[in-house]
């Protein structure tokens, strides 16, 4: 499908409202033109329904936030060997400069479930990157398919290393949300990792509050982790 088709697609599907609403959740994007992702989805989904999304994005754009949203999910629905897929993600990271973009791509990239052992090598030197957004995709990849018992000890590893070096707001937060993820999994765990100081006091602190601020956590569970904020 040519982009210019696609284009003129996502100007008819998008609402001024929705533009204007998802513009302040989204800051520093002028080029939103308001197209809700499930919407964004269904017309992912067609693209790669008529047999060649690798043509798609051989020629698509990047002129508006929609267009860069829609080549990920495009990426995220594609099949066949993993490599060929691994390269279409590490030539769309670049590409990622908002939160909405990266945390939307990890998520639909479910090809990760049936590969876990490769996408894992693929993301440890995404958390070697000096980008960081990479890093936060990373992030999100990670707890979104690999927040279990048996990869927790490597993942609070993995954790340190990023707080130690990055100050980046957007990649605090996801270390952020990924500690209260691993909460949520492996509670007794989680608490003595928090109780361990090893991360900043403001990460600290916002793995608490995200915690405290989920619907699968006890009461008895959020008065606990309340008692070892910082």
């Amino acid at each position: 499908m040519e982009n210019d088709v696609i284009r003129r697609r996502l100007e008819e599907l998008a609402e001024p409202d929705y533009r204007d609403f998802h513009s302040r959740l989204v800051p520093g994007k002028g080029n939103i033109l308001g197209v809700r992702n499930p919407v964004l989805r269904g017309v992912a989904r067609e693209i790669v329904r008529q047999g060649d999304p690798a043509y798609y994005l051989a020629q698509a754009r990047d002129d508006s936030y929609e267009e860069v949203m829609l080549q990920g999910m495009v990426i995220g629905l594609m099949k066949g060997d993993i490599e060929v897929i691994l390269d279409r993600v590490a030539r769309f990271i670049p590409k990622i400069d908002n939160w909405a973009v990266c945390d939307t791509f990890a998520a639909g990239l479910k090809i990760t479930r049936r590969h876990r052992e490769r996408v894992w090598e693929f993301l440890m030197l995404c958390t070697q990157s000096e980008n960081p957004w990479e890093v936060r995709f990373a992030l999100v990849m990670l707890m979104d398919y690999y927040t279990d018992e048996d990869h927790l000890p490597a993942l609070f590893a993995i954790y340190d290393g990023i707080g130690e070096k990055w100050d980046h707001y957007y990649v605090r937060m996801a270390l952020a949300w990924a500690v209260s993820d691993a909460y949520i999994a492996c509670p007794e765990e989680t608490t003595a990792y928090l109780k361990a100081d090893r991360q900043d006091d403001w990460t600290h602190n916002k793995a608490i509050q995200k915690i405290r601020e989920s619907r699968r956590v006890t009461a008895a569970q959020k008065e606990g982790v309340r008692q070892i904020r910082r």
